[in-house]
């Protein structure tokens, strides 16, 4: 597993959320760094970690695709474990795009240790890009045993509010939108939002919803 990087708030937390990273990006990319100051600055530690198969670009390794997502659920469990032993109080799992949705996964597992309160998915992959029609990732929203909470650009083309309007969510899954935002968060220039705005919106979000779990 790779080094844990902690982004803590000032103040004790009101809780601690394991995030990691999308498909092609570190966990210390600009999107990822900027996401854990804003959890930081309200109330919540980001504590990152990275899958195997990025952790070997750094020392070198090939730029090969990831593991299917459902391979992914063992190093992420093996991060939380870790996770566990450094901290108290109330946990998240999350992560971007497809961290997110990993992370989801691993909330639908019998094993998922009871300290863990709730999801959170940063621009969750609804479904591949163009293929709204062919492939809904939805299973592991509705089978996920704990609260979640999607942090969805309005127009993610992986799956934006136009699309999801007409798709229903379970109960215990809530959707917070970013106006204008892409898969990214970032809004198109002529827009009055700011990636910034957009990224702190959904750190006061997240925390929100922790406050309530």
């Amino acid at each position: 597993m790779s080094t844990l990087v902690w982004t803590r708030p000032e103040t004790p937390p009101a809780a601690t959320l394991l995030l990691a990273h999308g498909a092609g990006a570190p966990m210390d990319s600009a999107f990822m760094n900027k996401l854990a100051a804003a959890l930081a600055a309200e109330g919540i530690a980001a504590v990152r970690f990275e899958f195997a198969y990025m952790a070997g670009r750094r020392t070198g390794g090939s730029k090969k695709p990831p593991p299917r997502a459902e391979k992914l659920i063992g190093e992420f469990q093996t991060a939380l474990q870790a996770v566990m032993t450094e901290t108290d109080g109330p946990l998240l799992i999350g992560g971007k795009s497809m961290g997110g949705r990993v992370a989801a996964m691993l909330g639908g597992g019998a094993s998922l240790p009871g300290r863990v309160a709730g999801v959170c998915c940063f621009g969750y992959p609804f479904h591949p890009t163009g293929k709204a029609d062919a492939e809904w990732r939805l299973p592991p929203l509705e089978d996920a045993k704990r609260p979640v909470l999607i942090l969805q650009g309005d127009r993610d083309p992986f799956g934006s509010k136009t699309e999801l309007d007409e798709v229903t969510l379970p109960a215990h899954v809530r959707l917070t939108y970013l106006e204008d935002g892409n898969h990214d968060f970032g809004p198109r220039g002529r827009s009055p939002a700011t990636l910034d705005g957009n990224i702190t919106a959904a750190a006061k979000a997240t925390a929100t919803f922790a406050q309530t779990l």
